[in-house]
């Protein structure tokens, strides 16, 4: 059973069991979010985007065409994801850029994901930073622009 607040504008019919959608969220039509997920509130998300099974998304959110949010994926509050590297208004392009986060990976708060790029499994990407580059599986990342600062294990531990 999902919980879907009454303020909310919820238009997909991709919802998976046991999802919470707080308050003031917009969900498009096309867009598929997972099991068990907890959508906080005042996040959007458009109609080509794919949220795995139990993410958490944190409030102030836009997830916009072309992101993939794989499973058990933590995105914290006022991340901002980008979907288009030349933006112009009233010019939509033929394809929006493709960002993937895999399974696992942590982006900080008021973080930055610039078009296009690939976080992988297990990934952490520290608070404020900003992601112009692939950012490989289990190591982490922060800083302007975000730089490699050392690594994590599967168990989502830290090492030197």
């Amino acid at each position: 059973m999902n919980r879907i607040h009454p303020t909310s504008d919820v238009q997909s019919d991709n919802i998976g069991s046991g999802t919470t959608v707080w308050q003031y969220c917009v969900i498009l039509p096309g867009a598929r979010i997972g099991n068990d997920c907890n959508i906080c509130a005042g996040v959007l998300i458009e109609n080509d985007v794919t949220v795995g099974d139990r993410v958490t998304v944190k409030s102030g959110v836009q997830l916009w065409d072309g992101v993939s949010l794989g499973d058990d994926v933590f995105v914290g509050p006022g991340v901002a994801f980008t979907n288009d590297l030349f933006p112009r208004s009233k010019r939509r392009p033929a394809q929006f850029a493709r960002t993937v986060v895999e399974r696992g990976a942590s982006i900080g708060a008021n973080a930055t994901i610039v078009a296009g790029h690939t976080i992988g499994e297990g990934a952490m990407v520290g608070a404020g930073s900003v992601v112009t580059k692939d950012i490989p599986p289990h190591t982490v990342w922060y800083g302007n622009p975000a730089r490699y600062r050392g690594n994590v294990t599967k168990e989502r531990e830290r090492c030197q």
